[in-house]
């Protein structure tokens, strides 16, 4: 039930009893943004958000809480602080997306795309269009060869990263 869904594990990875995703990418990368408001800060980030003011207040979070997100996401290289000032006041800080944040902006558009499919029964609030052609922009899982794809036709297979833990794939059982 439901495996035609389900990526199918190839090589030394089958059976997946076999072994533990220790090292798992997606884990490492919820340590970054695992919070709600870490999200929605990025999502203003996108929107064009840059100063701290609006940051709290567009993503409906106190400023201790966007403060530390923000310190947060910094931190993890996805915003860059830039002084800015204007005439007459003290000099701030802005936060804008670093080439690693803007590179999230798929995993966004893929839960607003969910989100509006499953979330929204009066159908999206806003959209996103191509400003080239106008058409709505959807995230998809397309292989390299430019194939759109689904969960049921991906492998799961060994990774060059692997190595760096000494695992190989005779050894992938250990991981």
């Amino acid at each position: 039930m439901g495996e035609e869904h389900a990526v199918r594990l190839a090589g030394p990875l089958s059976p997946r009893s076999g072994w533990q995703a220790t090292m798992c990418s997606m884990a490492k990368a919820l340590d970054v943004v695992s919070s709600k408001s870490a999200l929605l800060l990025l999502r203003e980030a996108f929107y064009g958000t840059s100063r701290f003011d609006d940051f709290a207040e567009r993503a409906g979070i106190s400023e201790p809480v966007a403060a530390a997100r923000l310190r947060e996401l910094v931190e993890a290289g996805l915003l860059a602080r830039e002084p800015y000032r204007e005439p007459g006041q003290r000099t701030r800080m802005a936060y804008r997306l670093t080439d690693k944040g803007v590179e999230l902006m798929p995993v966004l558009v893929a839960l607003m795309q969910w989100g509006d499919r499953w979330l929204q029964p009066d159908g999206p609030p806003v959209l996103l269009r191509h400003t080239d052609c106008g058409e709505i922009v959807q995230a998809e899982l397309r292989c390299a060869a430019g194939h759109q794809t689904t969960a049921g036709e991906l492998d799961l297979t060994i990774g060059p990263g692997r190595a760096r833990y000494g695992i190989t794939a005779n050894r992938a059982g250990q991981g």
